[in-house]
């Protein structure tokens, strides 16, 4: 085996060491967090022991660990270049022939691969973690199950009619012209108050306008009753355009794998998909954004005068670029969600940014 792959290997496992440790570090405080949290929100209630309490913060645990994980590959390759530094192995490498280039080489590699197993792996399994925190925290907040819901199923809607009724809508199709939500295949229960049914509605068509919906080729099943065709019947609703898009599926609780054809569901449908197209862009990204933190923990952990009292200017100078970071790229990415600016873009800038100048410090490092 030649230096330069033991070297590789060498490297490699001290990075996905310090990486495992400082993860398991932090999901340890960030569980610890979450928990004191929902401890405070559900006092006083009765239907929120605590293991309802631990099951909420476990399934929000992959959401929150995602936010901070460009920073745990920061600090892990932080830890492994100091290490390397403190103990002279630079040094040596260095004057072994090795540029700083080939140095970086195999830990860029290894991060880009977690970025790469994180993005096809790891977050299937959060996405799904994360769609049933959602569920948890609706039904924590209301008591009840969500009231609609809008996926690639169709559209189901749970409304009350009056005091003694309630009716529960589903519409295989639904697509959105202008300011109507036109709807194809249409079945609507109305149901007492004690969850009896009172009448079985079938249209082939409906169209929501304003707050009404406005059945189209009725058909009308009741128990004791010869079924009614009849040519339209309308429902008063609380139902609205915008209501529907809030009840969207969060880009966080859709697996990478599936959101290509979430938006395509979304964009055929007539609605805007651009938090899901920027969240699927930005799943992208990650392993390239991981691997611009990676150079940035080398321009901090890697200068020649780090030996010398240098640990305190590491953390400090570290964690505060890397705030920068994470600022800059939310600012950004905002922009991108309204529409300010293009989701390539958006998307890109920040790793771009930091990758740029940190190549810049350490190709003059290189030099110097």
């Amino acid at each position: 085996m030649s230096p330069k792959s033991i070297l590789g290997k060498y490297l490699s496992k001290q990075l996905l060491f310090n990486f495992l440790g400082v993860l398991l570090m932090v999901m340890g405080i960030v569980l610890l967090f979450e928990v004191v949290e929902l401890l405070r929100r559900t006092s006083g209630r009765d239907d929120a022991g605590f293991g309802f309490v631990m099951e909420m913060a476990l399934m929000k645990l992959p959401k929150t660990l995602e936010l901070v994980f460009p920073f745990v590959m920061m600090i892990a390759a932080m830890i492994t270049f100091w290490k390397v530094s403190k103990s002279n192995e630079f040094v040596i490498i260095r004057a072994a022939g090795v540029s700083i280039w080939g140095f970086l080489a195999p830990v860029l590699l290894t991060t880009f691969i977690i970025g790469v197993i994180n993005v096809a792996v790891i977050n299937p399994i959060s996405a799904r973690m994360n769609e049933i925190y959602e569920t948890l925290d609706y039904r924590f907040k209301t008591r009840n199950p969500k009231a609609v819901l809008f996926s690639e199923k169709g559209l189901w809607l749970r409304e009350a009619i009056d005091a003694d009724r309630f009716l529960v809508l589903q519409a295989k199709s639904v697509r959105q012209e202008k300011d109507e939500l036109l709807m194809r295949e249409v079945t609507i229960l109305e149901m007492g108050r004690n969850a009896e049914l009172l009448k079985n509605i079938q249209a082939f068509a409906a169209t929501l306008d304003g707050k009404t919906f406005e059945l189209a080729d009725v058909r009308v099943f009741e128990a004791g009753k010869p079924v009614k065709t009849v040519n339209n019947v309308k429902y008063k609703t609380e139902l609205t355009i915008e209501r529907i898009k809030e009840n969207f599926v969060p880009p966080e609780a859709i697996s990478f794998w599936n959101l290509p054809g979430t938006i395509h569901f979304y964009e055929k449908s007539g609605f805007s998909a651009q938090k899901h197209r920027l969240r699927y862009l930005s799943l992208l990204a990650s392993p390239f954004l991981l691997c611009a933190m990676v150079l940035v923990a080398a321009v901090f952990a890697l200068r020649p005068n780090n030996r010398r009292g240098g640990v305190m200017y590491l953390i400090v100078g570290g964690i505060s670029t890397g705030f920068i970071v994470y600022f800059m790229s939310q600012l950004i990415y905002a922009f991108g969600v309204n529409g300010d600016i293009p989701g390539l873009l958006a998307v890109w800038t920040p790793t771009l940014i930091v990758a740029m100048i940190s190549v810049s410090v350490l190709l003059h490092l290189e030099d110097g």
